[in-house]
């Protein structure tokens, strides 16, 4: 490899994995109300379902980033967005853009890395 030619790898085809200094928890209360207006049809996006906190960064995630977040255990981005495809109805192509900008966010963040 050319000394100055950088190597780009797809973070859609890497395996991701969760920082574990970040410390999370699930909010049962909210992640059962979440679930109960999900089956009634509702709009649960604004329900914070568990907490992430690392070097005083703290982030309230939904229940399909709470999904995301607890999947990041060196499965593939895409073996994620799958698993998603198949529990909620939403549209791929829109769970596809949403989650890889999430977890570039938590990349970002240093919440998450991304390996071969």
């Amino acid at each position: 490899m050319h000394p100055l030619r950088l190597q780009v790898t797809d973070p859609v085809i890497m395996k991701v994995f969760r920082n574990p200094d970040v410390l999370w928890r699930e909010e049962d209360e909210q992640k059962a109300q979440a679930y109960e207006e999900l089956a009634k049809g509702e709009d649960v996006e604004e329900i914070g379902t568990s907490v992430l906190f690392s070097d005083g960064v703290m982030l309230s995630l939904n229940i399909i980033g709470t999904e995301i977040w607890k999947q990041c255990d060196g499965r593939g981005v895409e073996e994620i967005i799958a698993d998603l495809i198949d529990r909620f109805e939403v549209d791929p192509d829109v769970l596809r853009k949403d989650a890889t900008a999430f977890l570039a966010e938590l990349e970002q963040k240093g919440f998450i890395r991304y390996e071969d």
